[in-house]
């Protein structure tokens, strides 16, 4: 007598995670591309690639913005505070 399987109703067969993990012992290679796979890649335009440098620059230097401010206000505070 064989158990039924049990029937979810939030289950819509989707991949939330994907354990297919590069060697581990049951590793498949796939060999198309799926869209669950978020490793496949993205050929984007020259327009676009111009655009996600510029986002990634524009990041660069606002961080490298904060690191100056930090460090001017500690020059600041060494100069006028602790030094005085």
């Amino acid at each position: 007598m064989a158990r039924k399987p049990k029937q979810y109703d939030d289950d819509d067969g989707r991949t939330i995670a994907n354990m297919n993990v590069d060697g581990m012992p049951w590793y498949v290679k796939r060999s198309k591309p799926s869209p669950d796979n978020p490793d496949e890649k993205i050929e984007l335009s020259p327009q676009e690639t111009r655009a996600f440098m510029g986002g990634v620059l524009k990041a660069g230097l606002l961080l490298a913005l904060v690191f100056a401010v930090v460090f001017g206000l500690f020059i600041a505070l060494c100069d006028f505070v602790i030094f005085k």
